[in-house]
């Protein structure tokens, strides 16, 4: 069994997938992995982590392959995970601080509105590229992706390589799940739920605990001005649409007109700041001391820090495990709707309940959301749409129609001055995308 990550340079996370890789009861000589980054120097790190966790769990070392050239990595991979960033904090930086200037205020800007559709202008080349190869070396491999913004990135792969076994997995759905056990004072082991809607605003359409509703005590509990400090416009969302949303406040208030559209909204929905909704909180997450994360890293390396054998919250070993013969495993998972939840387009993208056994995924049918929900869901899905189309037909004029649509966008600015933002932003993040933006007779990426 092969398994291969892309961008394993993202230490923190590729290390729980390897702790959790570490723990799967599976034949210790039958495991493989390969590790793939373009960043020598965070590879390394990785390597020597890898390592140390292969030989304090008795898997042989020389099972590790560590190398910048994915094309040697992916032949007879089973499955690939995909977590990469294209475009260092600078650009990041130019997706926040261009389109504050003109008055729209962004948390973390990766999944929609201007700084989501430009990461995905940035990234969807690379991960085209990536899938190319996947097609061409191992296109039987189950590949999921962890790379922002998940809904437009994982729509381009349908649309481009539609045969591919390609899966979004993200962390949002079982995060959300464990911080209302922890507002409510309940076991998270002891709470059901089923949830469905996009990527980053799902909804928790059924809540229960020990098989009984317990939606009305969440309501209850949402009173409480503390815990409204915590978890903002998610518990806003809640108190008038009805159901709780999953990601994070700073998240979700990007997501809809509500709540940054003016700067004294901004300060009334986002008291604390932080993952709550602090004007350009991602610029602090990715602008961390590098010299102090890179002595972190070699202490694990080196095996002065202990690593945490704990079992995480990803996905991605249990989908294995259960493809594996493992049993059956319930997972939120990002993939071409289908018909699966019937009030939205049948060509986006979906985070539904998915069936894991050996060797398939089975997406569960959810039927119609209310319809709060998927009209708030439609105003998100129709500027990925056409921010999908602008990354597949290389026009200008579609990354012009996915912010004049975006919710945010359109509720502060008017149509020229989206437009004028838009050419602000091409020209900032020049360096960063590919010449065909630029050079009308080039063929678009």
């Amino acid at each position: 069994m092969k398994v291969t990550f892309i961008g394993a340079g993202s230490l923190v996370f590729t290390q729980r997938l390897l702790v959790d890789l570490a723990r799967l009861p599976f034949p210790r000589e039958d495991i493989e992995i390969a590790l793939v980054d373009i960043n020598e120097r965070r590879l390394s790190y990785i390597l020597r982590i890898a390592q140390r966790i292969f030989q304090e769990n008795a898997i042989p070392v020389e099972k590790i392959l560590a190398t910048t050239d994915r094309r040697e990595a992916l032949p007879h991979s089973h499955y690939v995970f995909i977590s990469i960033l294209v475009g260092d904090v600078e650009a990041i930086r130019k997706d926040i601080e261009v389109p504050l200037r003109y008055g729209v205020d962004q948390c973390i800007g990766d999944t929609i509105g201007p700084g989501g559709v430009f990461r995905a202008l940035r990234t969807a080349p690379v991960i085209l590229d990536i899938c190319r190869d996947i097609a061409e070396l191992c296109p039987e491999a189950f590949v999921f992706n962890y790379t922002n913004p998940m809904s437009i990135l994982c729509w381009v792969v349908k649309e481009r390589y539609p045969d591919l076994r390609f899966y979004g997995l993200c962390h949002s759905v079982q995060h959300t799940a464990k911080q209302i056990a922890e507002y409510m004072g309940w076991p998270r082991e002891q709470l059901e739920y089923w949830v469905a809607g996009i990527n980053h605003q799902a909804w928790f359409l059924e809540l229960r605990l020990n098989g009984e509703d317990v939606y009305p005590l969440l309501r209850k509990k949402v009173e409480d001005p503390e815990l409204w400090k915590l978890d903002t416009t998610r518990i806003e969302m809640f108190k008038h649409l009805g159901y709780y949303v999953t990601e994070s406040s700073g998240h979700n208030s990007e997501y809809n007109p509500w709540f940054r559209k003016r700067p004294d909204l901004v300060r009334r929905f986002t008291p604390g700041g932080g993952w709550n909704g602090e004007t350009g909180f991602i610029l602090k997450l990715y602008g961390k001391d590098r010299e102090s994360y890179e002595q972190e890293l070699e202490r694990f390396a080196s095996g002065e820090t202990p690593i945490d054998y704990t079992e995480s919250e990803e996905y991605g070993m249990k989908i294995i495990y259960a493809l594996e013969g493992g049993g059956v495993f319930r997972a939120n998972m990002n993939l071409p709707n289908k018909g699966i939840i019937t009030n939205l387009p049948p060509q986006c993208i979906v985070e539904v309940p998915c069936f894991v056994e050996t060797g398939r995924i089975r997406p569960a049918f959810v039927g119609d959301l209310p319809m709060q929900l998927a009209a708030l869901n439609r105003m998100v899905v129709q500027s990925q749409e056409m921010a999908v189309q602008a990354i597949l037909q290389g026009k200008r004029e579609y990354v012009y129609y996915a912010l004049y649509y975006d919710p945010l966008t359109a509720a502060v600015l008017a149509l020229d001055e989206i437009k004028a933002m838009v050419d602000e932003m091409f020209e900032a993040e020049r360096e960063y995308l590919p010449r065909s933006w630029f050079c009308e007779n080039l063929p678009s990426s």
